[in-house]
């Protein structure tokens, strides 16, 4: 061992000199920023396909394919597109600025870990348990909502014993460790994704008026909301009547919570990449392929909804529970043409979706918890890792809490189960919020310590100037959604609420930043709260090494290329 190397009690390798020297930097850099597979414990299987199915399908679930039901009926057609479209360039920022941050820093526990290292200690730790409280929360909803799916066949089996079925599944699908996880997100993804195209194509023969003949005019004639029938020409008759707008300004600002409800998960994309085996290569092309997501299978989609779906529609509030299968408006589209069976396909598909989502609450909330353990943010005992590469006590204590779902059984168990979903209400957005923050807390740092943006390999699309506007956009739903919450929407024939009534909306609508705050709050006390200068940020350690002859040739290649190639990379 040389004497630089024994004076900073680094044990640095021949290997490592050697590779050191051959990148141009010393080997005390080399030994901080060095970042090889399997120098954490966890398992590096996910490939480059599961990459990308996690980030063009992993979050659409009832999100989509139900909750866009009542955003519609609250807000109306135009409402729905305008607030999916708004949450879906705030999320393009956010998946880019994490992915950039991911290529350069490829570690467990992700965007928490960037919060601990770029923003306060203390903040990191609330987000990290943010995150891993969303999860463990929205794990039982999307076992209730399973469960509750099955009965849209007419089956009189206690909700208890779905519940159970489908629990096994997930815990099941777990025993294989992440391999499980992408595996099942990749055919889940490609079965979702099918499925919106073949609604994209029935939504379009059915606005220019190709409904199938047979049972529409009886059906027509017996629903008080609708005037005729798809077998016509349908175009745009609903934004005329009854709107594009409904209950005004108040019914704007209710779409933004459930659009962030719809996408959360995406971020997924930036977890994942710490498994997978080559996160530089593979992960720009995933977060590419999210703007497609937002814009075909999530606007695109919504737009033929407010199109074929009347707002006023009594079916989209459902029965009053929890939820309610036959509210989804995708199912009301079928149900409306006479096409028989693509109801019960389209439930099929919801099944797989919330699996699905469960799945991801799984994977999403156990490496963060694992990833607190490292930190020391969370007992020791969620750091174990076996040598399969799976973190046992951290996954046992999110599948613990899909338990949750079984209060739905009992007589108050809605009422129980509906405060909880309060808790994870607006956790998304701070988990965004964090991101972005962190991203330019990042680039100040890089850029005061020396560094140029050349040096980055994977940049954000918009830069830093993405990441501000993501904050805007947070900032400005958050006010959006606390204009709600104390003056809730009062629905046409419903009484109005009373005062015990406002503020319970109030509470259910805000809960998460209460929430947030107490984590914060005892982060600060736990491990002491400062917000660092950038000057003093470590954006050397754990930093991946980075061979840049072969990027250098790379965007050489693609400045050689014309327009219409550049833009097809960028965009791909």
């Amino acid at each position: 061992m040389g004497r630089n190397e024994a004076d900073t009690g680094l044990a640095v390798s021949h290997e490592k000199v050697s590779t050191a020297t051959k990148l141009g930097i010393s080997a005390e850099s080399f030994q901080r920023r060095v970042v090889v597979e399997g120098d954490d414990q966890l398992n590096h299987t996910i490939k480059k396909r599961h990459l990308q199915m996690i980030a063009i399908g992993g979050s659409i679930g009832s999100g989509l394919f139900v909750g866009s039901g009542g955003a519609l009926s609250k807000g109306g057609p135009a409402s729905l597109v305008l607030g999916f479209a708004i949450i879906g360039v705030l999320l393009f920022n956010v998946v880019y600025a994490l992915g950039e941050m991911a290529v350069l820093f490829p570690v467990a526990g992700s965007f928490y870990t960037y919060s601990v290292r770029f923003i306060d200690p203390a903040w990191g730790f609330a987000m990290g348990w943010n995150y891993v409280f969303q999860w463990a929360i929205v794990l039982p909803l999307e076992l209730t909502v399973a469960a509750l799916t099955v009965g849209f066949w007419g089956t009189n089996v206690n909700v208890g014993v779905w519940i159970t079925v489908f629990l096994v599944i997930i815990v099941a699908l777990n025993v294989f460790g992440v391999l499980g996880y992408a595996e099942g997100e990749f055919w889940a993804s490609i079965l979702k994704l099918s499925a919106v195209v073949i609604f994209l194509v029935i939504a379009t023969v059915l606005v220019s008026g190709g409904a199938p003949p047979n049972n529409m005019g009886r059906f027509c004639s017996t629903n008080p909301n609708i005037t005729s029938c798809y077998r016509e020409y349908w175009g745009t008759r609903n934004w005329v009547n009854p709107g594009p707008f409904r209950n005004g300004f108040q019914g704007f600002c209710s779409v933004f919570v459930t659009a962030a409800f719809a996408y959360s998960g995406t971020e997924l994309v930036g977890l994942a990449a710490s498994e997978s085996k080559n996160p530089a290569k593979y992960l720009p092309g995933a977060v590419k392929q999210v703007f497609w997501r937002i814009i075909l299978f999530y606007v695109l989609a919504l737009f033929f909804i407010g199109l074929l779906v009347r707002s006023d529609d009594d079916r989209l509030l459902g029965s009053g529970g929890l939820i309610d299968v036959n509210s989804s408006p995708f199912v009301i589209v079928a149900v409306n043409a006479g096409l028989k069976g693509f109801d019960s396909f389209i439930n099929v598909i919801i099944l797989i979706s919330v699996v699905s989502i469960g799945m991801s609450g799984v994977y999403g909330g156990s490496r963060c918890l694992t990833a607190l353990a490292d930190q020391g943010f969370a007992p020791k005992l969620f750091s174990y890792v076996d040598k399969a590469g799976r973190p046992l006590p951290a996954t046992a204590l999110i599948l613990a809490f899909g338990l949750l779902a079984y209060v739905n059984i009992a007589a108050a168990g809605s009422v129980i189960f509906d405060w909880l979903l309060a808790l994870s209400g607006l956790a998304t957005l701070f988990t965004w919020g964090s991101i972005c923050w962190a991203h330019i807390r990042f680039r100040k740092a890089w850029k005061l310590q020396g560094h140029t943006l050349d040096e980055i390999p994977f940049r954000a699309a918009w830069g830093v100037y993405g990441s501000w506007l993501g904050l805007i956009v947070i900032f400005f739903v958050l006010l959006a959604q606390f204009y709600v919450a104390i003056s809730p929407i009062v629905l046409p024939g419903k009484p109005s609420l009373a005062p015990q009534e406002r503020a319970q909306s109030f509470f259910k609508a805000y809960l998460a930043l209460p929430v947030v705050l107490l984590f914060y709050v005892c982060g600060s006390l736990w491990k002491g709260s400062r917000i660092m200068r950038a000057s003093d940020i470590d954006i050397d350690t754990g930093r991946r090494v980075v061979d840049w002859e072969v990027i250098n040739k790379e965007r050489q290649r693609i400045a050689s290329m014309g327009f219409g190639k550049r833009l097809y990379h960028k965009l791909f």
